[in-house]
């Protein structure tokens, strides 16, 4: 199972000029001059250079949601699962995104009433990500671009995140995403033989005596002491190689086995992960025990998503 089993997507989808200080434009900053002529030259000048400055941006708002929000329009198509989409600008490439290709896009996503959820838009940044780590509807929907191309996504939610997410705050229902593709590359080829599985720890069915607990009731214990002195925040990008188990011994995703490490932000995968991954510092390989309410519940919603107490071996490589 991919990293869309384990870190309930990624969405992918999933954050965020200063003013110039007036000091220097001030009128006593142009008295200083030593004649009264060269202080009044001074103060026009400062004045001209003040009116030409440009005014600090402010934050950007939500973006306003489509007209055709609510439910995809007469000319959208629409595929076999379910998933409608419009073409709203031509793409000038050739070529389409494969399953695993790592893309980099704009996006904007609102609830069909709507709402804004999420949009790299507004933070003013793209972002990037392979494709087999997001929801089904983006994994589909992606594959159908092209490079310039910008497109709008009718996703339904058992395409996303269902019509009732167990993971509090996630979008319900159907969801409406503008998608702007910039570019894509493919999966890198696996240099290293695959490992089909690995063995859990000694201590999988719970955590020791020696592990630290949280207030959340995730526990971990350090396995590799770090070389880094700084850790991750709670929106950090960060790169990592990672093996899950349940808590009976059975390997339900490992990007070890598949030869690959996974990048992704903090504030898009299961909780535990979130809290955990702060803890740690580059070049440390922890092991987290994390309760079901801070992973996919003890009955999860999405037919496959491993249940209960999650146990996962993580080595931070680098985080940005």
């Amino acid at each position: 199972m991919t990293m869309l089993r384990l870190l309930s997507i990624l969405l992918i989808l999933a954050v965020p000029g200063c003013a110039d200080s007036a000091d220097e434009d001030t009128p006593s900053a142009a008295s200083e001059a030593p004649a009264a002529a060269a202080s009044d030259a001074a103060s026009t000048a400062a004045a001209a250079v003040a009116a030409a400055k440009p005014a600090a941006n402010p934050a950007p708002g939500p973006l306003p949601a489509p007209p055709d929000v609510a439910a995809a329009p007469a000319d959208a198509v629409t595929t076999s699962s379910g998933l409608a989409y419009k073409v709203l600008t031509a793409g000038t490439g050739g070529e389409h995104p494969g399953a695993t290709s790592k893309v980099t896009v704009h996006y904007t996503g609102w609830t069909s009433d709507g709402k804004m959820f999420d949009s790299s838009v507004t933070r003013g940044k793209t972002t990037s990500f392979p494709l087999n780590r997001v929801i089904k509807g983006w994994t589909e929907g992606l594959q159908l671009m092209v490079v310039g191309e910008k497109t709008r996504f009718w996703i339904p939610g058992n395409l996303a995140y269902g019509d009732t997410p167990r993971r509090p705050g996630a979008p319900s229902g159907t969801l409406v995403f503008d998608v702007e593709l910039f570019s894509f590359e493919a999966a890198p080829v696996r240099k290293e033989p695959v490992v089909t599985s690995i063995p859990a720890p000694s201590d999988v069915g719970a955590a020791p005596g020696d592990a630290t607990v949280t207030a959340s009731g995730l526990a971990y214990k350090v396995i590799t002491a770090g070389t880094g002195s700084d850790h991750p925040g709670a929106t950090t990008n960060v790169n990592v190689h990672y093996t899950g188990w349940t808590t009976d011994g059975k390997m339900f995703d490992s990007s070890v086995a598949r030869g690959q490490t996974i990048s992704f932000p903090l504030n898009r995968v299961i909780k535990g992960w979130t809290e955990g991954l702060q803890l740690m510092v580059v070049g440390e390989k922890a092991r987290f025990w994390i309760p079901g309410n801070l992973a996919y519940g003890d009955t999860p919603q999405r037919p496959g998503a491993p249940s209960g107490t999650l146990v996962f071996d993580v080595e931070l490589f680098s985080f940005e």
